[in-house]
């Protein structure tokens, strides 16, 4: 009898675009541009990544290396949306400052992410942990300023819910303290932040910023629904980061795919494959 010929199963579908401050993106991973050996692997990275939108620190003495070669010279800003970050602040005065910064210089380059900001205002130096008071007043600033906000919080639900309400065009809850390479720590918080911010909107950009330490964990957050992952030393460290860039997208889709998909339920026991009916008992010595 011939054999029927062998079909090749239909490739995973690629995640539906998102929007997030006004800008619809088909990727959904954002990376960093810090911390890499030299620009040559940085840009290598990149590519690597898939990425549309990189974040850039926008404070004067991040922007050129030790060779004295300035990082947006590096970066094909035909090809990516720069998201501003704030990092280093540690205060709302500082972090609006910088955010008024980055957005005069994206506007001088032409770069559609001008009017966007990714909003850190660190408690400490120690941890890096948001402080929740001069996030949510930065926020405040940047948002009647005219800035796109993108604020990384806490995993605290009700801080989340207070920067939203505040008026910012995402929400980017830490899955754990900035460069720790711990992954997801808190996961139920990350679903409960999922929850309240798309009760009233679900379109509305969850986005875990932070911790991550490889592929798995950037799985692990999409798989609790989260709709886009950022990260850098997790590249930028690695042993290969051109390596780690790639499996970090394939990670990405990875846990988009099954969370569309749909677990099964965990239980308790286990429960068979095949069904009972219809096995034959065999007993030694009949």
């Amino acid at each position: 009898m011939p054999q029927s010929p062998i079909t090749e199963s239909k490739p995973a579908a690629s995640p539906a675009p998102f929007t997030v401050a006004g800008r619809t993106l088909t990727s959904r991973l954002v990376v960093g541009t810090g911390k890499y050996a030299d620009n040559e692997t940085m840009r290598s990275a990149l590519d690597a990544s898939g990425a549309e939108v990189i974040t850039v620190a926008v404070r004067r003495e991040r922007l050129i290396n030790d060779k004295g070669e300035s990082l947006l010279d590096a970066i094909d800003l035909s090809r990516y949306t720069i998201l501003p970050n704030t990092a280093g602040c540690f205060s709302a005065e500082d972090a609006v400052r910088v955010s008024r910064l980055g957005r005069e210089l994206l506007e001088q380059l032409g770069n559609p992410g001008a009017s966007w900001v990714k909003l850190e205002v660190l408690g400490d130096k120690k941890t890096l942990l948001p402080d929740p008071v001069g996030t949510l007043e930065a926020c405040e600033q940047l948002v009647a300023d005219g800035f796109q906000v993108l604020c990384y919080s806490s995993d605290d639900p009700i801080s989340a819910q207070r920067i939203k309400d505040a008026g910012a065009a995402a929400v980017m809850p830490a899955g754990s303290p900035i460069g720790s390479g711990q992954g997801i720590l808190n996961p139920a918080n990350i679903v409960l932040i999922l929850e309240l911010l798309k009760d009233a909107d679900p379109d509305y950009p969850v986005i875990v910023d932070a911790g991550v330490g490889t592929a798995s964990d950037v799985t692990i957050a999409m798989e609790l629904g989260a709709d886009a992952v950022l990260l850098n030393t997790g590249i930028a460290h690695a042993k290969d980061p051109i390596a780690m860039a790639r499996a970090m997208r394939r990670a990405c889709l990875a846990g988009y795919d099954a969370y569309h998909a749909g677990r099964i339920a965990k239980r308790k026991y286990a429960t068979a494959s095949s069904p009972w009916e219809g096995v034959v008992s065999y007993i030694p010595g009949e």
